[in-house]
């Protein structure tokens, strides 16, 4: 372990050096790049080096209960029975920290949030969502840019479409990805029974073609004219983008945006996720005799949470016992960090037992 924590130290300040190098500096796609792994590295190095800063003192301590002064030997007792429960408790944390991390877990995102079963109340219930999450990404510090958005007729929207930018989104995000279930009565409701409702959210990780080793010979792009609402601009200009990879025939196509190179950009995006997606797919269906994902592969199908408003509780159905159930009211104003945090601390368990396993 101590070999790989080294060579990870060796990488971190082999990056520290290129961040003060002026051409890297001018190039900021690279920097920004090199910038976010030496970031990621950080809480490692950090966690080495106050392990190696115990190491030492725990010898030191020995070394000092080999002295003749009994008051000496007395002192080194006392400070390894305080220092050395410590040695375990970092080496597991250490242990956590070097379990392989997706690469796509910098990524910054394309997130979107659609209505779905329940009417005015499921359009209601998107844009309660929305707020919900624009108040994490403040809390985080992220970057938010609207891509679309499509208001429901009585409130709420139909359909939202983000870009989110900032350090670890896709980390974090990544478990929204799912159908997100709402019970409550609804305003329209005047018996006060309670309805169930849903919106679907997706989160897809913004990759570079570096990423998914495509060739731009590969791809077939085709414009058309948008449909739906947009007004005049979207009926009579061909900004709606269609976009095909010809060795997989995955088709890809965006009409979100309100211009031919944003939407292209999106369509590009949803190809390369459908293209990871597929090769995932395929490593998983080899590899689901060794193991299952606990936290699964956020298929937007599969109904991920339930936002009970009359019990105020939130219920993630991934996790187990008490520690699935959360506070609904803070979790609506933006307190996701402990049901993620849950996440995390899940699918870390599982990666440590596949780990195990093999």
């Amino acid at each position: 372990m101590l070999e790989k924590l080294q060579a990870i130290k060796e990488r971190y300040i082999y990056l520290e050096e290129q961040m003060s190098d002026p051409e890297l500096i001018s190039d900021m796609s690279r920097f920004t790049k090199v910038n976010k792994e030496y970031k990621s590295l950080t809480p490692i190095v950090e966690a080495l080096e106050a392990y190696q800063e115990l190491l030492s003192n725990i010898r030191t301590a020995r070394e000092m209960q080999r002295e003749d002064d009994p008051e000496m030997r007395e002192m080194a007792s006392l400070e390894l029975e305080e220092l050395e429960p410590q040695l375990e408790e970092m080496e597991e944390h250490l242990k956590v920290l070097l379990i392989p991390k997706d690469p796509e877990d910098t990524k910054d995102v394309i997130f979107e949030i659609r209505s779905g079963t329940g009417g005015d109340e499921a359009s209601l219930f998107a844009g309660d969502l929305y707020r919900m999450y624009t108040r994490y990404f403040e809390q985080q510090g992220w970057k938010v840019e609207a891509v679309s958005i499509n208001e429901g007729t009585v409130g709420g929207y139909n359909k939202l479409v983000l870009e989110i930018s900032g350090d670890e989104v896709y980390g974090k995000l990544k478990f929204e990805s799912g159908a997100h279930r709402v019970q409550r009565i609804p305003k329209t409701e005047s018996q006060g029974r309670v309805h169930t409702s849903a919106a679907t959210v997706a989160v897809m990780p913004k990759l570079e073609m570096e990423d998914v080793d495509i060739n731009k010979a590969d791809l077939k792009i085709d414009t058309y004219r948008s449909s739906g609402a947009g007004g005049q601009h979207v009926n009579k200009t061909e900004s709606a983008v269609r976009i095909t990879h010809l060795p997989t025939g995955i088709v890809s196509e965006s009409q979100d945006g309100r211009s031919q190179i944003k939407n292209r950009e999106i369509a590009l995006q949803r190809l390369y996720v459908k293209i990871v997606e597929a090769r995932r797919e395929q490593y998983e269906s080899e590899q689901a005799a060794k193991r299952r994902s606990l936290v699964g592969t956020g298929d937007r199908s599969g109904k991920i949470r339930t936002y009970n408003f009359p019990q105020n509780r939130v219920t993630d159905h991934r996790l187990e016992g008490d520690n699935k159930n959360f506070n609904l009211e803070q979790v609506i104003e933006g307190n996701l960090e402990p049901i993620i945090e849950a996440l995390q601390v899940a699918e870390n368990a599982e990666k440590m037992k596949a780990g195990a396993m093999e």
